[in-house]
C-alpha cells in the first residue's frame, strides 16, 4: 500500500513527481470537480502542478486553493466531489505527499485508497477536446468565515501563536484576531523552511512556555506544517499533552461519546464513553461516521463532526481561545485524571517486517498488551521509518514496567530478523 495512516508521504524524489501526476489522473477518474491546495514546502508547488496536470488530463475541473491548511482544503471540498492536499503534514521539509478527502471532510477510506492505487496502473488520458480546466477559489476566506460563525470569545484575551512556518500562517493570525484575541505571532510566514521541527511536540517548543508567562497570555496555540494538528500551552506556560487536550474539548463541548486511538490515555474513559481505533486520523473520522460526537488523537488531531470529519487545527485553535476566554484552562487541567504515559520511538530500517515478526496483522496498527493497571502498544509509524512504543500505568512504576515490556518485545522481534 502506498497510503499510510494519513495519506501518502515520501522523501521528495523524481518518483514522487511521477506519482503525483498519476494520482491526479486516478482521482479525476471518479471525480469531475476537485479542490486542490498545498502546504508551504519548497516542493509543494511543483507537486501541485503535477497533480493538477493529471486531473486536467482526465477531464476534471480543478478548484485551486493555493497555499492553504489541510482543513481549509477539506472545507472547500464540501462544494465539490473530492479534495486533494499536497503536504507531508508534520514531517521534515524533505518529505512531501498527498492527502485525499471526501466532501464531508473525511479521508479516503481503505476501499477508496485501494481503488486509487489500482487506477494508478490504468490511467487513460482524455482527448484534446475533453481536457479539464482550472478555477481559482478563495478557500481561506470561506473557512475563516465558517469558523467565526461558530466561535465567540466572551472577553478579549492575549494568545501566543506559533504556525511553524506552515500553512496556518495564511489564516490563523487573522482568524484569532478577528475572534477577539491579541496575537503574538511566531514563525507565521510561508517561505518554505521550518524554523523548528514541524511536529508540535513539547521538546520542539522550549521557548513557548516562557513566552506565555512573559506575555501573560491566556494560552499558546501551536500548529504543524499543514495545520490539521493543533497543540497548546495553558496560561501558566505548561504544555498540554494531547490526552488532556482531548478531555478538555470533550468537557467544554459536553461530548459524551468520544472516538480516539489505541495509544490514547485510559484517563479519557473516566469522563466519556470511548471507542478506540487504530492510530491514524482517517480511522477516527471513519468511526465517527457511524458513532460518537467528538474524536481525536493525542498527537494533536481534533475532529468535530458537526463542523467537518477532517481534523481541523484551525477550528481547534479558535475553540481553545473561546475556552480560555471563559475558563482557567490550568485549573480545569488540574482537576482531570492523570496517569503516567510514556512514549518512545526508534528509527529502524524495516519497521513493517519487525512488526510482522511481533505478530501484528497490520504493522501500523501494532501489537497492544494490557492488564487492569496499564498497557503498552508497539507499532510501526505510518509516515516514517520508525517503530513507536507507548506505555501507560496507574503509577509511574507500572508505566515504566510496561515500557520495558514493550521494548523487550521489540528487541526480540528485531533479533529474529537478523
Amino acid at each position: 500500500m502506498l497510503f499510510g495512516s494519513s495519506g501518502i508521504r515520501q522523501e521528495f524524489s523524481s518518483g514522487l513527481v511521477d506519482l503525483a501526476l498519476r494520482i491526479g489522473a486516478a482521482v479525476a477518474g471518479g471525480a469531475s470537480n476537485i479542490a486542490v491546495g498545498r502546504d508551504t514546502r519548497t516542493t509543494s508547488e511543483l507537486l501541485e502542478h503535477c497533480v493538477v496536470t493529471g486531473m486536467l488530463s482526465a477531464g476534471a475541473t480543478v478548484h485551486t486553493c493555493g497555499v492553504a491548511p489541510t482543513p481549509t482544503v477539506a472545507h472547500a471540498t464540501g462544494c465539490v466531489d473530492a479534495g486533494c492536499m499536497i503536504t507531508a503534514s508534520h514531517n521534515p521539509e524533505s518529505y512531501n505527499g498527498v492527502k485525499l478527502f471526501n466532501p464531508d471532510g473525511s479521508s479516503f477510506t481503505l476501499r477508496q485508497q485501494a481503488a486509487i492505487e489500482e487506477a494508478l496502473e490504468a490511467t487513460h488520458w482524455k482527448s484534446w477536446a475533453e481536457q479539464g480546466r482550472v478555477v481559482s477559489i478563495d478557500a481561506v476566506e470561506a473557512h475563516r468565515e465558517a469558523i467565526l460563525e461558530k466561535i465567540s470569545l466572551s472577553r478579549p484575551i492575549d494568545v501566543v501563536l506559533d504556525c511553524g512556518n506552515g500553512a496556518a500562517s495564511v489564516i490563523s493570525p487573522d482568524l484569532l484576531a478577528a475572534a477577539g484575541a491579541t496575537v503574538t505571532g511566531l514563525n507565521c510566514n510561508v517561505f518554505g523552511r521550518f524554523a523548528r521541527p514541524s511536529e508540535p511536540l513539547e521538546a520542539n517548543l522550549p521557548y513557548a512556555g516562557e513566552l506565555v508567562r512573559k506575555r501573560e497570555a491566556a494560552c499558546a496555540i501551536i500548529h504543524d506544517g499543514d495545520a490539521d494538528r493543533m497543540m497548546a500551552f495553558d496560561e501558566r506556560g505548561r504544555y498540554i499533552d494531547g490526552d488532556h487536550l482531548l478531555m478538555l474539548f470533550a468537557k467544554y463541548l459536553d461530548r459524551k461519546r468520544v472516538v480516539t486511538t489505541v495509544d490514547a490515555s485510559m484517563a479519557i474513559e473516566e469522563i466519556a464513553e470511548v471507542h478506540r481505533t487504530p492510530v491514524g486520523d482517517s480511522f477516527v473520522s471513519e468511526e465517527l461516521l457511524s458513532w460518537g460526537d467528538f474524536g481525536g488523537e493525542a498527537s494533536g488531531s481534533w475532529i468535530f463532526p458537526e463542523h467537518s470529519y477532517c481534523p481541523d487545527g484551525i477550528y481547534a485553535a479558535a475553540l481553545l481561545c473561546e475556552i480560555a476566554s471563559e475558563w482557567s484552562i490550568a485549573e480545569e487541567l488540574d482537576r482531570m485524571p492523570r496517569y503516567t504515559l510514556l512514549r518512545e520511538s526508534y528509527r529502524i530500517p524495516s519497521p513493517r517486517q519487525v512488526m510482522t515478526a511481533m505478530g501484528a496483522d497490520e504493522p501500523t496498527h501494532g501489537v497492544r498488551f494490557e492488564d487492569e493497571d496499564g498497557w503498552y502498544l508497539v507499532r510501526a509509524s505510518g509516515t516514517e521509518p520508525k517503530v513507536r512504543i507507548t506505555a501507560e500505568g496507574r503509577t509511574p512504576a507500572k508505566a515504566k514496567e510496561m515500557l520495558e515490556l514493550g521494548h523487550a518485545a521489540l528487541e526480540k522481534a528485531k533479533r529474529s530478523q537478523e
